[in-house]
């Protein structure tokens, strides 16, 4: 039987994992800690294999010898895995509100002699170099170059960065003004699979397809971008891995 793609979500994470059905919930539980930090011990499971859909509990008796098989399992259900342990005994570890900063004033930063700042002063670098602007638009240039040198053009099949985990379609080439420091051109990538960034919105600002909570677009630079015969595959993953 084929892997079913799941939304993976805990109290700290959430992600896309591809679950063999032929698995044991002792061993998905095991897979699971991996991703989010709860020991399988402490694992309470639920699928929800639908939007609004009520809650199945993933659990039986002797979770060793029931298989997932068992379960409604479909194609990016949502799979919820709520840790038992008393909350202070659960660890964040993308909290840092505990964690003392110190913040050096812009001003104070300015004057040091010593800073990365002050050596891109001296070396003449970024926008200190008189000639940055003339450099700025050799940039921009040599990404239009990219562009139709590889031949990218909106509707046109493709891969990014070489993965065949992320083969798609261009939906859009130019300029995305919400990207911080990001003039010139970009590619927006649908791709087939939701491992991409957004849902081909950024920063409130739509340059293709409808709102998802699906993220299967990407915005990426043309040299990231390999356009060719990259048809939608089936089967991405590793059978073995979650």
């Amino acid at each position: 039987m084929a892997d079913v793609p799941l939304v993976v979500i805990s109290e700290f994470a959430q992600s896309e994992r591809r679950i063999t059905p032929s698995w044991s919930i002792s061993q998905l539980k095991g897979k699971l800690e991996t991703v989010t930090g709860v020991p399988p011990s402490c694992q309470r499971l639920s699928l929800k294999p639908t939007a609004g859909a009520e809650a199945i509990a993933i659990e039986a008796p002797n979770e060793d010898d029931t298989h997932l098989s068992n379960f409604p399992l479909a194609p990016y259900a949502e799979l919820h895995v709520i840790d038992t342990r008393p909350a202070a005994s659960r660890i964040n570890l993308n909290d840092t509100s505990g964690v003392d900063k110190y913040v050096m004033p812009e001003e104070e930063y300015e004057k040091k002699t010593d800073s990365v700042l002050a050596w891109k002063k001296a070396q003449k670098l970024g926008r200190f170099d008189p000639d940055a602007p003339s450099h700025e638009e050799a940039k921009l240039q040599a990404l239009d170059r990219e562009v139709a040198t590889r031949g990218i053009a909106v509707g046109r099949r493709c891969r990014v960065g070489g993965e065949d985990t992320r083969r798609g379609v261009i939906q859009y080439v130019g300029e995305v003004k919400e990207i911080p420091g990001g003039l010139g051109s970009w590619v927006g990538v649908q791709l087939d699979e939701p491992v991409g960034k957004n849902d081909g919105s950024i920063a409130g600002t739509r340059y293709w397809g409808e709102p998802s909570e699906l993220k299967h677009g990407v915005f990426v630079r043309p040299e990231r971008v390999e356009v060719g015969d990259f048809p939608a595959l089936d089967d991405l993953e590793d059978m073995e891995e979650i």
